[in-house]
């Protein structure tokens, strides 16, 4: 029995909700049985405990109720997608994502309509969701939120095909990887329709506000990578952070998550410094880029506030985190390895 420790990790930036949570978690689930999402009793439990609308709500703090409910359904949708790729068999997934992607990817370059007769639940769903964006984007940003889930896409099956190969990405290209699997991408890209903020194209392609986006993203993808380690470990998947560290440099488990932790807490410590850094940019988009990072921000401490007090889906991890002395700020996991 080894005694696993995961440090308390704490973030220097503020803790906010959507006060409109309820109302968007109550469309959600409408719109998930809707769109017949949900095909096992399984699935029906885990959609239940898992709370998507409360990361959508902490994310977007701001956001009305309509482009509330867009933005949790997008992400319901993504971990329906993610989940459905884990029920295929190993050797199976990346077939199953290469049989479905193209379809799914005519839906927002084509604006195809989709109903479930004639497409099915998870391109039904899409082309719902994509009715909506549309109605409220402008074209440039279609074209930004494309390329970002061609990308997201891309890296699905990458992920798939070293699955079905055995193969164990290096660190080195899991980092680089890691952003686009966790489609943090087309969230950020999301900011300018679901909380309205409207920045040119010099400024979103600035060199610290593009490291700014990355840190926020790999924040959040390693921190998730921490949560789920546990998990994934025992279904034999190695796309983790904290499981590629411990093969490549022969690690035991705490090791690992001693090493991710070091690097989340350097990209949270960069994140800091590059926004003291930021440019004075024109007097007149001061405030629109202040609600861009604040969104950053948001981002980060809500989804690290969702996977400990909202959702269920670690909750095998999480019902087994007890806290040790506060001196210590630890927070401590037995579990055979």
């Amino acid at each position: 029995m080894q005694a696993i420790t995961f440090p308390l990790i704490q973030y220097p930036f503020p803790s906010r909700i959507n006060p409109l949570v309820t109302a968007a978690h109550e469309h959600t689930v409408n719109w998930v049985y809707t769109y017949e999402l949900l095909q096992t009793n399984e699935a029906k439990a885990r959609f239940a405990k898992a709370k998507f609308a409360w990361l959508a709500a902490r994310a977007f703090p701001d956001a009305n109720l309509p482009e509330l409910c867009i933005i949790a359904d997008f992400n319901t949708w993504l971990f329906m997608l993610d989940d459905q790729c884990d029920e295929a068999q190993t050797g199976k997934k990346s077939i199953y994502l290469k049989s479905i992607v193209s379809g799914l990817m005519d839906i927002l370059r084509y604006n195809q309509s989709v109903t479930l007769a004639n497409g099915g639940a998870l391109a039904a769903a899409l082309s719902d969701i994509w009715e909506r964006m549309r109605a409220i984007s402008r074209p440039a940003w279609r074209i930004r939120f494309i390329r970002s889930m061609e990308e997201y896409f891309s890296s699905c099956v990458w992920e798939a095909d070293n699955r079905a190969a055995g193969q164990v990405p290096s660190v080195a290209d899991y980092v680089v990887m890691r952003p686009y699997t966790g489609a943090l991408f087309a969230d950020v890209e999301a900011i300018e329709i679901i909380e309205k903020v409207y920045l040119p194209d010099h400024i979103l392609q600035h060199a610290i506000i593009k490291r700014m986006v990355l840190a926020c993203n790999n924040i959040v993808c390693w921190s998730n990578d921490l949560f789920s380690c546990y998990k994934e470990s025992q279904q034999g998947d190695v796309h983790n952070l904290v499981l590629v560290l411990a093969h490549e440099h022969n690690l035991d488990l705490q090791e690992a998550i001693e090493e991710t932790i070091r690097m989340h807490d350097e990209e949270v410590a960069l994140f800091v410094s590059l926004e003291k850094q930021l440019p004075v940019f024109h007097v007149s988009l001061e405030k629109e880029v202040e609600r861009y990072i604040a969104v950053l921000r948001s981002w980060i401490t809500g989804n690290y506030d969702w996977s400990m007090k909202d959702t269920g889906r670690y909750s095998r991890l999480m019902a087994e985190v007890e806290t040790n002395a506060p001196d210590r700020k630890e927070k401590a996991l037995k579990r055979s390895v």
